[in-house]
């Protein structure tokens, strides 16, 4: 810390949240370069990185005890969030797949939300390994833009963001606000840079490990 300070380069502090994240990792998602699941749970006070292909339940998976009826799972799967035609960012869905009329219920109380970090078919195989997953509630998100990825990872969905950027936009309507939602693309918007960088030189690198 103190080396970081001295160069000018210390990271900022983790933004107090108080919705808590708990981020379960697909072993694999651990090689992508552009995975931003650690960066996310380092910037957040309350939130857990945990890695691997299930656990038991919420309780063993959170190292606390802990209710299933006030946490929700974030699980895009097979639903159009668009095609709903509702006018919010974050959906609530039931057991069938559909909205219910009570969204703000659905979305009021919550103490926590798990996100699956992975690709399209990691996070599938998360969510049916882990059938306690079914306990909790779920809900989509319906961003009003595209990844900030763009060109450097591209996203099979419109609707599939990033690990952070989904932390970001979950948090701005469920914990802190457009701030707390600003903070977090701030530092994505730093590791997006960061890769864009660094490509290049891994190209290069790779050519000559040829030559």
């Amino acid at each position: 810390m103190l080396e970081n300070e001295i160069r000018g380069t210390a990271e900022p502090e983790p933004i107090d949240n108080r919705l808590f994240v708990l981020v379960l990792q697909h072993p694999q998602e651990k090689r992508e370069m552009l995975a931003t699941a650690a960066a996310t749970c380092a910037a957040l006070r309350r939130a857990a990185l945990v890695v691997g292909l299930s656990r038991p339940n919420l309780a063993r998976a959170l190292g606390r005890p802990a209710d299933p009826g006030q946490w929700a799972v974030l699980y895009l799967g097979s639903a159009r969030p668009a095609a709903f035609g509702l006018e919010r960012e974050i959906v609530a869905l039931d057991r069938g797949g559909r909205p219910p009329a009570e969204q703000d219920a659905m979305l009021r109380g919550l103490e926590g939300v798990v996100l699956l970090d992975g690709s399209w078919s990691e996070a599938k195989t998360l969510w049916w390994r882990n059938p306690w997953l079914l306990r909790l509630r779920r809900l989509v998100l319906n961003p009003p833009h595209p990844s900030r990825f763009g060109r450097v990872r591209r996203e099979p969905r419109r609707e599939a963001l990033s690990t952070l950027e989904a932390v970001a936009l979950l948090l701005k309507h469920l914990d802190g606000g457009p701030e707390l939602e600003a903070a977090l693309l701030n530092r994505l918007d730093r590791l997006i840079g960061e890769a864009r960088t660094a490509r290049p030189a891994q190209a290069r690198k790779a050519v000559r490990s040829n030559l």
